[in-house]
């Protein structure tokens, strides 16, 4: 259930509140957005423009695993370099990720707009299947509705590995 649907009489501005405050308490919040018909689901943290960093996000990937991901990863980011496009990285714990610029993140990271407007930047982590393909090979096997990737994909960088 949604934030919102727990909450009759709740209006959308209660929930950017609630937002906010998960951000001045956690330095960070994350948004799921549920599977829709054959649209996958998706996640997206809110509050790493506040630390000046990307805001990061997750397509294809169920929410709770998405969740755990996103955290990890934005937890290692306000200490660390933001890495460039194209590097590849093994979480520790989780999946192997290439890093893609999302070219339109005002289309997508709704809350985040609301909250810090259409100029915030954003990665996507796009992820690997459990045989280490990408969504842009053919052979991937990934979720139903497959994993949108929000941006062009670069030539890959480097890998590393985030704990």
């Amino acid at each position: 259930m949604c934030w919102m649907c727990d909450r009759p009489g709740a209006t959308e501005r209660d929930y950017l509140a609630h937002m906010r405050q998960l951000v001045r308490t956690y330095g960070w919040a994350v948004q799921g957005v549920e599977r829709e018909g054959i649209h996958p689901p998706w996640a997206y943290t809110v509050g790493l423009t506040a630390h000046r960093r990307p805001e990061l996000v997750i397509t294809g990937m169920g929410l709770t695993r998405a969740t755990g991901v996103l955290n990890a990863v934005a937890g290692h980011l306000l200490h660390a370099d933001v890495p460039p496009p194209g590097t590849q990285v093994a979480l520790t714990d989780g999946p192997l990720v290439e890093i893609v610029t999302v070219e339109a993140p005002w289309a997508h990271l709704n809350v985040a707009v609301e909250i810090y407007g259409r100029r915030l930047q954003s990665l996507q982590l796009v992820h690997a299947d459990k045989h280490g393909r990408w969504p842009w090979d053919r052979e991937y096997q990934g979720v139903r509705g497959g994993q949108p990737v929000l941006g062009s994909r670069e030539p890959p960088a480097r890998r590393i590995r985030v704990g």
